[in-house]
């Protein structure tokens, strides 16, 4: 066990350097920009305990009401955008009398200024995308366009950009193509020329490349552009308004509060009747909570009562597989092992029982990140992350933990496990 000799320091000092990054962030200077690793203080919380923003949205310079199709249309491209943002508790609703779509969403993290106005520029362009020929004449509809991201290619060493196009666009932009070689496409959000590409050949496979683009950032603000241009037409902000916290504001430090109270109830629990892997169970815990609640707040996914409750789950299965560990190790003590043939045997009879408990949870929270969105997504992202980090902590990190400590002489004694070996 030498050789895990110091493995509890070790991870003792991540754990509190994870502590220090949960509770304050950071920041890392990079040239002329700065990566953010943002902590819980700037958390974006959900509608439900931060509050958020109503805007209502209307067809613009459309002389009909707009059809239920288009209208479910815009609604989804609307629901994948915030998606995109990591924005899952939000409402997107369609008033399909008036021909309006009313969306509710939180604050941002760093908001301080709570501007509506300012804060539904977050969803992104409202325009209507379109590819036009030299004439002006409409080739391919935003609406067409299944996708679009940046990349660099390695091959042509410049920033470029990839489009994805259903089965019509296919067939528009395969005849475009087909007799604009050698000429400009130009790319409109309504009258606005965003990108003006020109046609190198015939394109008929539903896939193209915008090449050209003179830096990481312009290509990945077209993009973003052609990505929520494809409204079926465009949309206007007709109203919006500010929405208070239906918790309350003061809901989250009451919750705050409980979790930490709860939090150290645990651990003296812990500490009071399973000695040493208690303390290490602490330890494993603090490395779940904390690690927990930065893939939380450094992608800035939207933390909702749901996604609370799946935190105090997956801790709650943390603490579970730690006292599964715990007895099986007093169990093999009490049997007359070793102390480190006990510490192997015990994590070795556990395993199969906390895996089959979190390998289950684990398919439940994917089937809900495929086919749940909003506050459902929320709820399966922090459970799945839970989950994923309590095999880490509670079952990699405690056995390097209890190893370490048992390789010290003063911690080798039965009764540190809480169980004296039985006599023979």
């Amino acid at each position: 066990m030498h050789k895990f000799r110091h493995a509890f320091a070790i991870i003792a000092l991540i754990v509190a350097g994870l502590v220090y990054l949960t509770l304050f962030g950071l920041e890392i200077p990079t040239g002329s920009s700065k990566i953010s690793l943002k902590g819980t203080n700037q958390m974006r919380y959900g509608i439900d305990i931060r509050g958020g923003v109503e805007a209502i949205y209307k067809p613009k310079d459309l002389d009909r009401t707009p059809t239920d199709a288009e209208l479910d249309s815009a609604r989804s491209i609307m629901e994948t955008r915030l998606d995109a943002k990591n924005i899952f508790d939000r409402e997107i609703i369609i008033d399909k009398s008036n021909g309006t779509i009313i969306v509710r969403f939180p604050w941002k993290s760093d908001e301080t200024e709570f501007n509506p106005q300012t804060a539904i520029a977050e969803l992104g362009e409202t325009a209507r995308l379109t590819f036009r020929d030299p004439e002006g004449n409409v080739v391919l509809d935003g609406q067409n366009v299944e996708k679009s991201t940046s990349d660099y290619s390695t091959q042509d060493r410049q920033n470029v950009v990839h489009l994805k196009l259903d089965a019509k666009g296919t067939q528009d932009f395969a005849d475009a193509t087909s007799r604009l070689v050698n000429q400009r496409i130009s790319i409109y959000m309504d009258e606005d020329l965003i990108s003006a590409p020109t046609v190198n050949e015939a394109i008929t496979g539903g896939e193209a490349v915008i090449n050209g683009m003179e830096s990481a950032e312009a290509a990945k603000s077209l993009s973003d552009k052609i990505n929520s241009g494809a409204l079926p037409f465009s949309l206007i902000s007709s109203s919006h308004n500010t929405i208070s916290p239906t918790l309350g504001h003061g809901a989250l430090d009451i919750m705050v509060k409980a979790g930490i109270v709860a939090f150290i109830l645990i651990c003296l629990f812990m500490l009071f009747y399973y000695k040493l892997p208690g303390v290490v169970a602490c330890v494993a815990l603090t490395l779940q909570a904390t690690g927990q609640l930065l893939a939380l707040s450094i992608p800035q996914f939207t933390l909702t009562l749901p996604g609370i409750a799946a935190v105090i789950l997956s801790i709650g299965m943390g603490v579970d597989a730690n006292i599964i560990v715990s007895e099986r190790i007093k169990e093999e003590l009490r049997s007359g092992k070793t102390l480190s043939k006990a510490i192997s045997a015990g994590f070795h009879r556990a395993f199969s029982s906390v895996f089959d408990g979190n390998i289950t949870v684990i398919i439940v929270a994917i089937i809900l990140m495929i086919f749940g969105s909003g506050t459902m997504l929320s709820f399966a992202y922090s459970l799945f992350t839970g989950v994923l980090l309590n095999f880490l902590a509670g079952v990699t990190a405690s056995r390097l933990m209890i190893m370490s400590l048992s390789s010290f002489t003063p911690f080798k004694k039965p009764t540190f496990y809480g169980a004296r070996r039985a006599e023979k």
